[in-house]
């Protein structure tokens, strides 16, 4: 394995992410918080859930704790609806 091979892979996984959303199944979701309170940014992914939206702010780092911590598996990374997009940057 050569250093190319290992940023490469880094690379790939950043592309990955950042054309990635959090996407909650709000059927599933109990209202817990603890999305929410994992969030080291403060985003309230919990009223994300209720309204079954995808977390689309552009604050979002999309660095996994939320999913990671969720206790349901309500949440997963997943490519944001387009329509939740237009909607967002026409506000």
């Amino acid at each position: 394995m050569n250093f190319r091979s290992i940023f490469s892979k880094t690379a790939q996984k950043h592309e990955r992410l950042a054309s990635q959303a959090v996407v909650p199944d709000p059927q599933r979701c109990v209202q817990c918080g603890i999305c929410s309170y994992n969030c080291p940014l403060g985003i309230d992914v919990r009223l994300h859930a209720l309204q079954g939206l995808a977390v689309v702010e552009s604050k979002c780092l999309t660095c996994g704790e939320c999913v990671k911590r969720c206790p349901r598996g309500v949440l997963r990374f997943d490519a944001a609806p387009l329509e939740q997009i237009t909607l967002k940057a026409a506000k």
